[in-house]
C-alpha cells in the first residue's frame, strides 16, 4: 500500500460512519459529564445522512466524493458539531480535487489544511483540548514517516496509536473551548467526546484498511 486510492478513502469515511452510530449514546455520555450530551446523537445523525446519501455521492475524484460528505455533513449535523467536522471534510475535499490517489506527503498537507479550518472555524487552538489534540500528533507521525520504509498502512498504524492516545493525554488538561470550557478546572480529569471520537475513529480506520487489504 504506497498511495491511498479513491476506494480507500470511501472505506475510511464509511468507517467513521460505523463508529459514529456504534457509538451514539457512549459519544453523547461522554458529552454528558461536562457538556450537553448530545455530542453523540449529532455525530451520529451527520453519518446517518452520509451514508443515506451514499450512493448519490459524485465520486469524479477524491476531491468530489469528500467535498460531497461535507455538504451532508454541515446540513445534517447539530449543535457545534456540524460547522466543525464539516470543515474537516470540505477542507480534505478542498486539497484532494481531481486526485484519485494522495500520497503521504499529501495526505499530511491536506490533514494541515483541515487543522487550519477547524480551528478559524471554531476559534480552538492546540492545547485547548478539543479534537485537534487528537488530529494533530497522527499528523505529525506522518510527517515524521515520510520518506521512511514504512508502507503507508504502516505509518497509519503508528498515527492511529497516536491518536488514540492522545485520550489519556489529554485528560488532565482543563478544556478551554466548547461546553467543557464552562466548567473551568472542574473538566480536568474528564476525556474530550471529540478527541476520543478522533482516536477511536482512528483506530477502527486501519483495521478496515487491513481487513480490506487482504
Amino acid at each position: 500500500m504506497e498511495n491511498l486510492t479513491q476506494p480507500q478513502v470511501e472505506c475510511i469515511v464509511k468507517t467513521m460512519a460505523d463508529v459514529a452510530k456504534a457509538n451514539e449514546q457512549y459519544f453523547s455520555d461522554l458529552d454528558g459529564v461536562m457538556g450537553d450530551a448530545d455530542f453523540g446523537v449529532s455525530l451520529a445523525g451527520g453519518f446517518r445522512a452520509v451514508m443515506n446519501k451514499w450512493d448519490a455521492f459524485d465520486r469524479t475524484s477524491i476531491g468530489s466524493f469528500l467535498l460531497n460528505v461535507a455538504s451532508v455533513i454541515i446540513a445534517n449535523t447539530g449543535g457545534c458539531s456540524g460547522p466543525i467536522w464539516g470543515t474537516l471534510f470540505m477542507r480534505c475535499g478542498s486539497a484532494s480535487k481531481g486526485k484519485t490517489e494522495l500520497t503521504l506527503e499529501e495526505i499530511v498537507v491536506m490533514l494541515k489544511s483541515a487543522m487550519d479550518g477547524i480551528m478559524v472555524r471554531g476559534g480552538a487552538k492546540l492545547g485547548d483540548k478539543t479534537l485537534l489534540d487528537a488530529i494533530n500528533p497522527a499528523v505529525l507521525v506522518m510527517e515524521e514517516r515520510s520518506g521512511s520504509a514504512d508502507s503507508l498502512l504502516e505509518v497509519f498504524d503508528k498515527a492511529a496509536e497516536a491518536a488514540y492516545a492522545a485520550i489519556e493525554g489529554t485528560k488532565d488538561w482543563c478544556a478551554k473551548r466548547g461546553r467543557q470550557a464552562f466548567t473551568g478546572d472542574r473538566s480536568i480529569g474528564t476525556v474530550d467526546p471529540g478527541t476520543v471520537a478522533v482516536g477511536t475513529m482512528a483506530r477502527e480506520i486501519v483495521k478496515a484498511l487491513q481487513a480490506n487489504q487482504q
